[in-house]
């Protein structure tokens, strides 16, 4: 279906462009959404006759943007989520929650800004795009965590899982005697009893 487009659209193109895209994506989003007419000669002449008052309002919008885009640009949310002890979330995190946080926040911002390239399923500091115009996207960070104190060491550069799985190896050490028989135990009694010869 050819449409023509009423303001910038990610990977189509810019306002007044004529563009083709499959039906079901012109139905579902394009036209409902308001953000594209059907390309017939009716609407092109429409489109031609409000060209500078449509281009005119997208302006406003984009300048009152980016005014926004201060108020979220590099805002950290943090997400205390449970997870297994490899770091995989039982479930993932959705826009709605990244959402819900940024305005717990003071961000204002509504669930079709976000865009998740792809779910988050795991813990860590992950950068989510906030598209808060067309013309105008901002990045955040979500922090992802298992508790408060997880997340600040995470927003200090620390690898959580590879600290914890550090600090699993550095546990328990076996005491070693050269001379004792395969599968005798050592005792401090022959430590000592070493010790003794030893000085002697």
């Amino acid at each position: 279906m050819d449409i023509i487009l009423l303001e910038r659209v990610e990977k189509l193109g810019n306002i007044g462009d004529v563009v083709s895209v499959k039906d079901g994506f012109a139905r579902n989003f394009l036209l409902p959404n308001k953000k594209a007419l059907r390309a017939n000669d009716a609407n092109k002449k429409v489109f031609e006759a409000n060209r500078a008052k449509i281009e005119a309002e997208n302006a406003e919008k984009r300048t009152a943007a980016q005014a926004h885009s201060g108020n979220v640009e590099g805002k950290q949310v943090v997400l205390i989520r449970a997870s297994s002890n490899s770091g995989q979330l039982y479930g993932s995190v959705s826009v709605r929650d990244i959402c819900d946080a940024l305005n717990a926040d003071g961000a204002d911002v509504s669930k079709q800004m976000i865009v998740l390239e792809r779910p988050i399923k795991t813990l860590g500091v992950f950068d989510v795009r906030v598209n808060l115009h067309p013309e105008v996207a901002v990045t955040v960070s979500v922090n992802v965590a298992r508790s408060t104190d997880e997340a600040e060491l995470q927003s200090q550069g620390v690898d959580v899982m590879e600290a914890m799985f550090e600090a699993d190896t550095t546990g328990f050490t076996e005491a070693y005697d050269p001379n004792a028989e395969p599968g005798e135990i050592v005792t401090e009694d022959a430590d000592e009893a070493e010790e003794g010869e030893e000085q002697a």
